[in-house]
C-alpha cells in the first residue's frame, strides 16, 4: 500500500505538474503564434531553442540549469541580490526547471493548431471591426482548441514523468522537492519492490489514461471550415 511519504510526493507532483501546464499555457500561446504566423529569419533558431529539450539529456539540461539558477550563475545572483535566495533545491527551482523541460510539449501543438487555421476567418472578423486581440480571442483560441487539449495534456504528463531534471534541480527532499519518479528510484534503491509497484503501476495506469484521452477527444474534434 502507498505510505504517507508516497501520498506526500503525489500531491507534489500533481502540483508542480498543474502550475507547471498553467505557466507553459500562459506563456507557450503567444510565442506559439507568433512561431506560426511569423516567416522571419529568426523563426528557425527560436524552433530550435523551443525544441531544445527533446534532444538533450534532462542531466544536459539540469546541469545547465543548476549553474544558471546557482549562487555563481547569472540567474542566482539576481535572485539572491533581491534576497530571494537561489533557487535550486526549493520547489520554485523545480517549478523552473519543468517550464522548460516541458516547453516543447506544449507550444508545439498549439503551434501545430495555429497554423492550420483558416486565416479567412480572422479577416472576417476584422472586417466586423473586431481588433487583432479580439479576433484572436474570438476566432483563433476557440478554433485551435484540439491544440490546447493536446497541449495541457501533454504538458502536465510529461511534467509528471520528469526524472533527471528533477533530481539534478531539486534533489531529493522529503515533501518539498521529491516528486512520484523519485520516490519511486527510492523505492528501488532500498529494495521496497512492493511499494515502487504501486507507484510504478498507477504511473502506467496514468500514462495509459493521458493518451487515451488524447487521442479520444482530438478525434472528436473539428476544425470549423468556410
Amino acid at each position: 500500500m502507498l505510505s504517507p511519504s508516497d501520498w506526500s510526493a503525489i500531491w507534489l507532483t500533481v502540483k508542480l505538474a498543474g502550475l507547471t501546464t498553467l505557466i507553459l499555457l500562459v506563456i507557450g500561446t503567444p510565442l506559439a503564434w507568433h512561431l506560426a504566423r511569423t516567416r522571419r529569419w529568426w523563426k528557425a533558431p527560436l524552433s530550435a531553442v523551443v525544441a531544445l529539450p527533446i534532444v538533450l539529456p534532462p542531466t544536459v539540461i539540469g546541469f545547465y540549469l543548476l549553474i544558471t539558477l546557482g549562487p555563481k550563475g547569472p540567474i542566482g545572483q539576481l535572485t539572491d541580490s533581491l534576497g530571494w535566495g537561489t533557487l535550486p533545491f526549493s520547489f520554485t527551482g523545480l517549478l523552473v526547471a519543468s517550464v522548460f523541460y516541458s516547453l516543447p510539449f506544449v507550444v508545439q501543438p498549439i503551434q501545430n493548431a495555429f497554423e492550420t487555421l483558416d486565416m479567412r476567418l480572422m479577416e472576417a472578423a476584422s472586417t466586423l471591426r473586431a481588433t487583432p486581440l479580439d479576433a484572436f480571442f474570438s476566432v483563433a483560441i476557440p478554433m485551435a482548441r484540439p491544440g490546447f487539449l493536446t497541449a495541457s495534456i501533454l504538458g502536465f504528463a510529461h511534467t509528471v514523468g520528469e526524472f533527471g531534471v528533477v533530481l539534478m534541480i531539486g534533489g531529493n527532499i522529503p515533501d518539498k522537492t521529491r516528486v512520484v519518479s523519485v520516490q519511486i528510484y527510492d523505492h528501488v534503491e532500498a529494495m521496497e519492490y512492493a511499494q515502487a509497484h504501486w507507484l510504478a503501476g498507477g504511473m502506467v495506469v496514468f500514462s495509459f489514461i493521458v493518451l487515451l484521452l488524447m487521442y479520444t477527444l482530438n478525434r472528436g474534434i473539428r476544425m470549423p471550415k468556410i
